[in-house]
């Protein structure tokens, strides 16, 4: 199927005005959402060599796409919970940047109501985005161009973000997304293995066993099964990887395998994260933004999925391995069964199976089998 019939444009016309300013791109999702809107972030930067490209990402992704080579500036939605004064002055300050930029495109990723406002506020001309279902009262009116994507339920998550400049012919033949990491940051994570006393003379193999959705997670007794069989097999070392608030839960998982990983949760903040991951020679986690980000900077991935999709959202490639139970009911792309927030495919899944399933990339990546 040609990109150009992967959406409908409702509103507007397909030939946009001719214009030299800054194109703002505003894409107020996850981190994960945020690193696969590089693909589009690098088509507009090759198809508008000229104009400087203004993001607009939530405060916690801010870092991150701040190394990105095709962003001229990054702007953060900060929803920190402030006194009535210093959330006016917050407000006044983020409008002031927005404005600042005089950017005369604008192009919504999502259907929500506040890229709909940072859209108009920006004084931006042409103002792109997805035509929202719910929106009809009020939030489509404020573009000048709606576009309805097709078929998204079968196509990679970082296609989505294209469909909506498909009729406008901007084309990514392969959305893979891609991160390069600046020397700086290496310089950082050779630092910070220096300082935890990582040996450096056998493969690194990042473990991010965590994740926003408890439903998406994999039983942590039998992730320790599997990292210490993998320990046993390979001469490698392990590092957890994970946020300040999960340091205590990869030190748990830490505490029932028998040969330690190296705790790494916490130690990092989320533009370090890509210089880590460009260190090892595998990743293995969860369905979360961590394993899109590992597969960006080019590392082979082992992404354990639960009830999420695929289709969707594994990483693309040879190298990119999907690990799932393979019950009937999988993807369901439901919050756990029932409602539960707990995921049968997932608390049913064995790390034997896993093992069975993931010893050719191990072989692959991991070479030379530890005799001792």
């Amino acid at each position: 199927m040609k990109e150009m019939e992967t959406a409908q444009l409702l509103k507007g016309t397909p030939k946009l005005p001719k214009e030299n300013g800054p194109i703002l791109v505003i894409q107020l999702g996850d981190i994960g959402d945020v690193v696969l809107t590089l693909p589009t972030i690098g088509a507009l930067g090759s198809a508008f060599p000229k104009r400087s490209l203004v993001l607009c990402v939530r405060e916690h992704a801010r870092e991150l796409m701040e190394d990105c080579p095709w962003v001229h500036h990054v702007l953060s939605v900060n929803k920190q919970r402030r006194k009535f004064k210093a959330e006016l002055d917050h407000q006044l300050q983020f409008f002031r940047a927005l404005r600042g930029h005089r950017c005369d495109l604008a192009i919504e990723l999502r259907t929500g109501t506040r890229g709909a406002v940072i859209a108009l506020l920006s004084g931006a001309r042409t103002r792109i985005a997805r035509y929202a279902n719910d929106g009809t009262l009020w939030r489509n009116r404020l573009f000048t161009h709606l576009v309805r994507p097709t078929r998204e339920n079968i196509q990679y998550a970082a296609r989505h973000n294209l469909n909506i400049m498909a009729p406008f012919g901007l084309v990514e033949t392969d959305p893979k997304p891609t991160i390069s990491v600046p020397e700086r940051r290496r310089r950082k994570a050779e630092a910070l293995f220096l300082k935890t006393r990582i040996p450096q003379d056998r493969p690194l193999v990042a473990v991010h066993p965590f994740s926003l959705w408890k439903y998406k997670e994999w039983r942590l007794s039998e992730m320790a099964a599997l990292l210490d069989r993998i320990q046993s097999e390979y001469n490698c070392n392990l590092v957890i990887t994970g946020a300040p608030n999960e340091r205590k839960r990869a030190k748990d998982l830490i505490g029932i395998c028998n040969r330690k990983p190296y705790n790494l949760a916490g130690e990092t903040s989320i533009g370090e994260l890509p210089a880590v991951f460009g260190a090892c020679s595998l990743f293995i986690g969860v369905d979360t933004a961590a394993l899109h980000i590992a597969a960006a900077v080019g590392v082979p991935t082992l992404g354990i999925f639960g009830p999420s999709s695929w289709t969707n959202w594994a990483p693309r490639g040879h190298d990119h391995l999907v690990v799932e139970k393979g019950l009937p009911c999988q993807p369901c792309s439901q919050k756990g069964c029932d409602g539960s927030e707990k995921s049968r495919c997932l608390t049913e899944l064995t790390a034997q199976e896993v093992h069975t399933m993931i010893e050719g990339i191990l072989d692959r990546t991991l070479v030379g089998k530890d005799e001792g």
